[in-house]
């Protein structure tokens, strides 16, 4: 069944490890996973970079490169937000959500890059190469109840 949108969820570099106490999602285990302080403190250790947190002029530039990525690809946005921390998404589009994901995210760390200067020809080691984490959540969205809901909750409960 070709579901009617996607509900796109990823979080900024280093803003939302395992372990987290906000609970935190792993690979091949069902639901969310309880707080674990050490397994916290091990990814803290192990990131590369510091943590993202967007500024203001960061969200903007995040939220329009999505909506030109969207025009240009012709998928419909139907609610979007972005935060210091994570960006949400309910769209449709007609290709699978986790190459939408992939897509928005390259073009956002792309132009995040640019608007700070960084260029292809900028030297990798001296600038930022993580704006976001490695995946994210991809939901199917198959009715319109469901539609309305990920809409409200984009919009109105962040």
């Amino acid at each position: 069944m070709k579901p009617l949108a996607f509900l796109l969820t990823w979080t900024t570099y280093g803003s939302w490890l395992h372990g987290d106490e906000r609970g935190w999602v792993q690979s091949g285990q069902a639901g969310i996973q309880a707080p674990d302080l050490d397994r916290q403190d091990n990814a803290r250790v192990r990131m590369m970079e510091q943590a993202v947190t967007l500024n203001d002029a960061q969200r903007l530039m995040v939220e329009r490169t999505i909506r030109e990525v969207c025009q240009f690809r012709k998928w419909t946005i139907h609610a979007i937000n972005v935060r210091s921390n994570h960006v949400h998404v309910v769209l449709s589009a007609e290709h699978l959500p986790e190459q939408v994901l992939s897509q928005l995210k390259a073009w956002c760390s792309r132009r995040l890059s640019e608007q700070i200067g960084l260029t292809v020809e900028t030297d990798s080691r001296n600038g930022r190469k993580r704006w976001w984490t490695e995946h994210g959540s991809t939901k199917w969205i198959n009715d319109d109840n469901y539609l309305q809901n990920a809409i409200r909750y984009v919009n109105e409960r962040q």
